[in-house]
């Protein structure tokens, strides 16, 4: 199923339901997509990102193709939803990065990858917006991935049972496609990311694993409006302002 988190245009009750073609329904009532904003389809305690993970990725940034999963947090507070506005940083080089994301069904520790599928509740399109300044200079990269509105999330969360590996990653920016890869290609896959994570943290349900984003990254500039789009879960579309705006 697709799940999704929206509220009515009219108010602002958030409420949880399904997606099927353009009516969103509920156990207490069904309404025209039209009419809902859709939020981001699941609240996370934590966002565990994975850096490089595609090797024509690393190559294009001039980085080594890494040995081990390459992990970077981002904070509940990064998280924007469908439609909802990217504020780029004081900052001169901002960059897109699509991405496939995992979310997590169930609290879970020390999960072996030939497991792994049974913590996965779906999985949602993440823009891991990145700060290229600020990554520069602070090896945390706090700065650079953990800025408000740094990770928008959506449109839907669709179920295991719903789509098929491997998924195809595309990211437009004002309609022209700038990358465009497909999950069969990640360099650690996503049973090996879990196992790896879930070995040093708790996951609790409703977090959200970003798998690692394919070549093609580049600027974002106020005006902007750019689409993560993955066949299967749907479009997630944002536009982009500036900091002072």
């Amino acid at each position: 199923m697709k799940r999704v988190r929206f509220r009515l245009k009219t108010e602002w009750q958030v409420r949880q339901g399904t997606v099927e073609g353009e009516v969103v329904r509920t156990d207490s009532g069904e309404w025209a997509i039209g009419d809902v904003v859709l939020l981001p389809p699941c609240t996370p305690t934590k966002i565990v990102c994975v850096g490089r993970n595609y090797a024509a990725h690393a190559a294009e940034l001039g980085n080594e193709v890494p040995t081990n999963p390459l992990l970077f947090l981002k904070p509940p507070s990064a998280v924007v939803g469908p439609d909802e506005a990217i504020v780029l940083p004081q900052s001169t080089t901002v960059h897109y990065e699509g991405e496939l994301a995992v979310v997590i069904g169930r609290r879970c520790r020390n999960v072996r990858a030939e497991e792994a599928n049974e913590a996965i509740l779906g999985y949602t399109c993440l823009n891991d917006v990145s700060d290229r300044d600020a990554q520069k200079w602070e090896k945390s990269w706090v700065r650079a991935k953990a800025f408000d509105t740094s990770a928008p999330m959506g449109p839907v969360l669709v179920t295991p049972d719903e789509v098929e590996e491997p998924f195809h990653v595309v990211t437009r920016v004002n309609g022209e496609v700038r990358q465009d890869g497909r999950t069969d290609a990640l360099i650690f896959p996503i049973p090996v990311l879990i196992e790896t994570i879930s070995a040093i943290m708790t996951l609790e349900a409703g977090d959200v694993i970003a798998t690692g984003t394919p070549a093609g990254v580049g600027p974002l500039v106020a005006g902007d409006i750019v689409e993560v789009e993955i066949d299967g879960i749907g479009v997630l579309r944002n536009p982009v302002r500036g900091p002072t705006e």
